[in-house]
């Protein structure tokens, strides 16, 4: 009954679809009318695609084979706190990107904890910056969400396997070979490419801890032809392969990432009996406690540094925080005003191509959807004027197709469930959303709206194409902090965007789910 609920929900999900299509394609446009495909690529272009191939690359293999071992560990143990434990892991998705890698430099900095404790033993110091400073950063990311990923598949096998190896009383190695292995071949392939996607738009990790011309990404290379050169047909070609870079590993992730459940059981509770001995028990332990340190450490340094860097804070920095504010809370707007809409076409059985829309997010980054923007806007009106709605849009699209993911299930169950009652009652149209598809749907779109305006908030992507002094966001202004060494007003400024993050996050969230019946 799915392709019956077009006229309950209205046809706004078109118009929806069609003006995320209209601003991609017109910032693809803007690139064609600039980029000088005949004059080709130099040496420091093909550089910048060699190195943000490279480093993804490492980043998703990195994230993947560290990311096994824990959530095979959280899978097979049962301890107090489990649950927060596997709650906090989703924070660094949400952590503003310059926050996170503030921490990192605080842990493992020139002058961070772990050189600290390598110079007291006499020992040479580590040095975060170039590749394996940006491959680091990139694991403290995507561990989790690869983490996330497997914890999810090993959770998909059914109990009743793990009773039978059990009954047989299969060694560990056996259990290993009959049903982790075929388990990681086919959640892994998919893992590492999401992961590979999310590495290839990087900006604030390349621009804060590249090791210069060597450690150049292609969104880097786009901003230094942009910003500081104003060479735009280099940035328009630039864009346009990394459109095609990323949209190609975007299809490639769609073809391979898994679907769950693996297979059926009886839905019962999941118990291990294997790998119970002593030694696997302090192995499994050892693994959790390490990477629960990898990704609290930073979250630790950044609230003890920035709770002493408060009062240092210049003036700048709370404009910054009044303007990031207004930014996320247009994304919001933006944002369900489109995803909602979407996620009743895709609902539909004729929304089949309304789902690759959504996912433009994944490969058109927001360097190339701003400088096409740029590129239209400069020759009729002053770009810097709209710095912020611009920023505010783009932060929109980039955080739709995880809006959808969110949205699109119990929206699809609505509409299938009361589609004959509704067409009885003759509910179409806004009536038909305001009675019975957003009260159903409350604790999804706060979800949505959280994760958007934490992600928009923390954001330092567009703005920095755009923005001057007077119209910076608080990331872009953190970053002048750090970039004139004030180390101190920089953490302060960084527990303050973390704060808002975090917050913007809980009150929509929470907001949303208070007194909610469903």
């Amino acid at each position: 009954m799915a392709h019956r609920a077009q006229p309950v929900i209205g046809r706004t999900g078109t118009l929806a679809g069609g003006f995320v299509v209209a601003v991609v394609a017109l910032s693809f446009a803007g690139l064609g009318l600039r980029a000088e495909v005949g004059r080709g690529l130099g040496p420091a272009e093909w550089a910048a695609i060699r190195f943000t191939v490279v480093q993804s690359a490492w980043s998703a293999v990195i994230s993947v084979i560290c990311a096994i071992p824990l959530a095979r560990a959280l899978a097979r143990r049962r301890f107090w706190g489990r649950g927060a434990l596997i709650t906090l892991l989703g924070a660094p998705f949400i952590l503003p990107v310059i926050v996170a890698v503030l921490g990192l430099l605080t842990v493992f900095g020139r002058t961070g904890w772990v050189n600290e404790v390598l110079g007291t033993l006499g020992l040479p110091g580590l040095s975060i910056y170039g590749l394996h400073g940006v491959v680091l950063a990139h694991v403290f990311f995507n561990l989790p969400l690869a983490t996330r990923l497997l914890l999810q598949g090993w959770q998909s096998i059914p109990a009743e396997r793990f009773r039978l190896a059990a009954q047989l009383d299969l060694p560990p190695a056996m259990i290993r070979r009959t049903l982790e292995y075929p388990l990681l071949l086919q959640v892994v392939p998919g893992a590492a490419a999401l992961i590979f996607v999310i590495c290839l738009t990087s900006f604030a990790v390349a621009l804060t801890l590249g090791g210069g011309p060597r450690a150049t990404t292609i969104e880097l290379a786009i901003y230094q032809a942009f910003r500081f050169d104003f060479d735009l047909a280099r940035a328009s070609l630039l864009s346009l392969i990394q459109l095609v870079l990323a949209g190609s590993a975007a299809l490639i992730v769609l073809w391979i990432i898994p679907d769950f459940p693996l297979t059926a059981g009886l839905d019962r509770k999941l118990r291990r009996w294997d790998a119970r001995g002593g030694v696997h028990r302090a192995l499994d332990a050892g693994i959790i406690a390490l990477g629960s340190a990898f990704l609290l450490l930073p979250l630790m340094a950044i609230l003890l540094a920035g709770l002493l860097g408060l009062p240092e804070m210049p003036s700048v920095v709370w404009q910054a925080a009044g303007n990031s504010l207004g930014v996320a809370v247009l994304s919001i707007v933006v944002l369900l005003a489109i995803a909602l809409p979407m996620a009743g076409w895709i609902s539909t059985r004729r929304a089949g191509g309304a789902e690759a829309i959504g996912l433009i997010g994944l490969s058109a980054s927001p360097l190339m959807i701003g400088t096409g923007w740029f590129i239209l806007i400069n020759p009729v009106a002053d770009p810097v004027p709209l710095a912020l709605p611009v920023t505010a849009l783009i932060n929109a699209l980039m955080a739709l197709p995880f809006a959808l993911r969110v949205l699109v299930p119990p929206m699809r169950d609505v509409l299938t469930t009361y589609d004959r009652l509704t067409r009885s009652l003759g509910l179409q149209g806004w009536p038909a959303w305001r009675w019975l598809v957003l009260p159903r749907l409350r604790a999804q779109i706060g979800f949505a709206a959280g994760l958007t305006g934490a992600l928009s908030v923390g954001d330092l992507g567009v703005i920095a194409l755009f923005a001057d002094p007077d119209r910076a966001t608080l990331p872009l202004q953190m970053y002048r902090l750090m970039g004139a060494y004030r180390t101190e007003a920089a953490a302060g400024a960084a527990l303050l965007l973390l704060a808002m993050a975090l917050g913007l996050f809980w009150i929509c969230d929470k907001g949303a789910r208070w007194r909610a019946e469903v």
